[in-house]
C-alpha cells in the first residue's frame, strides 16, 4: 500500500499496532501484539541471552560428564553465578530502567565465570553472558512520542544493541592495545628470590584492563613458574610485605601503595575476594587468572606470594620498615 496525498511514494505507512500480513495468518494476533509491544519497551534480547548463558553454565557442571568436570568449586560457583545472572536477566525484563547498573554487574559475573565455572561453561556460557550484558547496556528506551511519528526511521527492533554486542570483542581488543602495557618478557638480568615474599592488602584496585598469563622467571635455584598480571596502574591499601628467604626477616608496610606505568606482577599464588563476594585462590597450575579482566574489578582481603614486581613509578604513603635477625 502506497501513501497518497503528500506522502512519499514507495514508503509503507507506520502502524501503531505493529501488525502486518503475518498477523492475519498466525493465531492469537492480539496476544502476540501485546507481547510484541511489551518486548519493545525493554532490553528483551539482552535478558534472554543472559538466561541462555545461565542454562549453559548450569548444564556443564550438572551434566553426567564426570570425566571432564566435577561439581566441587566449579559446580558451586556455577550455581551462584547462574542465580545472579538469572536475576540480572529478570531485572532487564521487568525493571528496564536499571539496565546500566545490572548490565555492568552481569558482565563482571560473566567474565568471572571463566575462572570459577569450568572455563565459563567451555566459553559458550561466558560469551552469551557478555553479549547479553552488552545488549542490555546499549539498549535505548523508545521515546514516548515515537508512535505518533508518521514516518519513523526504518531501524529494526534491537538493531543498535545487537551491533554493540557484535562490536564488543573489538572494543575489548582496542582497550588492551591502548590501555594496557605491551606484553614484554621480563628482563633476563632480573633474578627473583629463591622463596617469593608474602604480601597482604585489604584492597587491590587495578586501573585499566588486566592482561594475565603464565610464564617462567629466573631464580637462583632455576626457573620459577609464575602468573603474570599486566595493567596500567594499581592502588593497594594496608600493604604489607614479608620476606621468607635467608636467615633474617624483612617486613615492609605502607598505608597506601600506588603503582603506575607498565605495572607487571609476577605471582606464584594469588588469593582474595572478587568484589568482596567471591573468594578464590589462583595458582599457575591449578586455577590461573583469566586472560582478560575488566578494569572495574577489584579484590579485597588479598594475600599473595610475589616473586617480582616492576613498575615505572611506586608511591607509598605511611611507609614502615622492620628487620629482624
Amino acid at each position: 500500500m502506497l501513501l497518497t496525498g503528500g506522502g512519499r511514494a514507495g514508503v509503507r505507512p507506520f502502524r501503531k499496532d505493529g501488525g502486518g500480513p503475518l498477523d492475519r495468518r498466525l493465531p492469537w494476533p492480539q496476544q502476540r501484539r501485546v507481547l510484541r509491544r511489551w518486548r519493545r519497551t525493554r532490553p528483551f534480547w539482552g535478558g534472554l541471552l543472559l538466561i541462555l548463558g545461565v542454562t549453559e553454565l548450569l548444564l556443564v557442571p550438572l551434566s553426567p560428564l564426570t570425566v571432564l568436570v566435577s561439581l566441587g568449586l566449579g559446580g558451586i560457583a556455577a550455581i551462584g553465578i547462574g542465580i545472579a545472572l538469572v536475576v540480572a536477566g529478570l531485572f532487564l525484563w521487568f525493571l528496564p530502567h536499571t539496565h546500566h547498573y545490572v548490565s555492568v554487574n552481569a558482565l563482571i559475573l560473566s567474565v568471572l565465570s571463566f575462572a570459577a565455572t569450568n572455563l565459563g561453561g567451555f566459553l559458550v556460557g561466558m560469551l552469551l553472558g557478555i553479549a547479553g550484558s552488552a545488549m542490555g547496556f546499549g539498549w535505548t528506551p523508545v521515546p514516548e512520542d515515537a508512535e505518533e511519528d508518521p514516518a519513523p526511521p526504518r531501524v529494526r527492533d534491537g538493531q543498535g544493541t545487537r551491533t554493540l554486542a557484535v562490536l564488543l570483542p573489538v572494543v575489548i581488543v582496542a582497550g588492551i592495545v591502548n590501555g594496557s602495557p605491551a606484553r614484554a618478557a621480563p628482563a633476563p638480568s632480573i633474578v627473583a628470590a629463591r622463596t617469593p615474599p608474602t604480601i597482604t592488602t585489604t584492597l587491590f584496585a587495578p586501573k585499566g584492563f588486566i592482561v594475565a598469563g603464565v610464564t617462567k622467571i629466573p631464580t637462583a635455584d632455576g626457573p620459577l613458574k609464575v602468573m603474570v598480571l599486566r595493567m596500567k596502574a594499581a592502588s593497594l591499601t594496608d600493604y604489607a610485605l614479608k620476606t621468607r628467604d635467608g636467615g633474617g626477616e624483612l617486613a615492609l608496610g605502607a598505608d597506601t601503595l600506588d603503582l603506575s606505568g607498565s605495572v607487571t606482577l609476577y605471582l606464584t599464588k594469588f588469593k582474595g575476594c572478587i568484589e568482596g563476594l567471591l573468594c578464590l585462590t589462583f595458582t599457575p597450575d591449578r586455577l590461573p587468572v583469566p586472560p582478560l579482566v575488566p578494569p572495574f574489578v577489584f579484590m579485597t582481603d588479598v594475600s599473595a606470594e610475589q616473586a617480582l614486581v616492576t613498575s615505572d613509578s611506586i608511591v607509598a604513603g605511611g611507609l614502615s620498615l622492620k628487620a629482624s635477625a
